[in-house]
């Protein structure tokens, strides 16, 4: 398993945020952690990054423990992040942006093929290479901050939202590109508020509701009524 995470329990500010969830994400796999906004999914995915600290459980990165880890090293280890707010630096343009991963884990392949494949993954963005951060649109910075995390050559992304406030003309784009990342062999862990954006190739899911895992399966199954109180109020 490419990354584990058990019983894991997170608190902020003296408020309980995660619950003991305990998740899995496989090579090769998307994995969607579905829940409304609150509900602990961005937790999750900075818990897993090193930027909040744990107060119990365990997180397993190809069979490495993550806790006490600095954010830097476990980058270095393999594992990209692409937030929802999807920000990009603003004084340097998107080719600027995608390199600096190959700086940032300098082992593994050569940054020439690794930026290559960022192009090959989101080909639109090749037009945009000299365009300033501060001057692309919404679905672009997207974009760009996926190929970013790519670009790192990680074995596994986190990605936060990827779909929240895009036109829909710019989804597909989106989705064919993550498509391809997991037939690329890499684990994807996918967090989403709308259960409409999963895409249908998505290999399971795990409902958060309130800082606990509430229901895993697959896109499609008979939820049961609770589940699916939350699956309708997160559309």
């Amino acid at each position: 398993m490419l990354v584990t995470i058990d019983r894991l329990t997170v608190d902020i500010q003296n408020s309980r945020i995660l619950r003991g969830i305990s998740l899995e994400v496989a090579a090769g796999q998307l994995v969607c952690l579905v829940g409304r906004n609150g509900a602990g999914k961005t937790t999750s995915f900075r818990t897993i990054m090193g930027y909040v600290k744990m107060v119990s459980g365990t997180i397993y990165f190809r069979d490495q423990a993550l806790a006490g880890l600095p954010t830097h090293r476990i980058a270095q280890m393999g594992i990209g992040y692409a937030p929802e707010e999807s920000q990009v630096f603003g004084d340097l343009n998107v080719a600027e942006n995608i390199e600096l991963p190959t700086w940032t884990r300098p082992g593994g392949r050569p940054a020439e093929e690794r930026i290559k494949l960022a192009y090959e993954i989101f080909p639109m963005l090749r037009g945009y290479a000299t365009r300033g951060g501060n001057q692309l649109s919404g679905g672009e910075r997207k974009m760009v901050s996926i190929a970013r995390a790519l670009a790192l050559d990680p074995q596994l992304l986190l990605l936060d939202e990827p779909f929240e406030g895009l036109s829909p003309a710019i989804i597909p784009s989106i989705a064919g590109g993550i498509a391809s990342i997991r037939g690329l062999g890499h684990g994807i862990l996918m967090a989403e508020s709308n259960i409409h954006h999963i895409p249908e190739y998505a290999d399971r899911l795990y409902v958060l509701e309130r800082g606990e895992i509430i229901y895993q399966g697959k896109l499609g199954d008979t939820y049961p009524p609770e589940v699916m109180k939350v699956i309708s109020g997160s559309a």
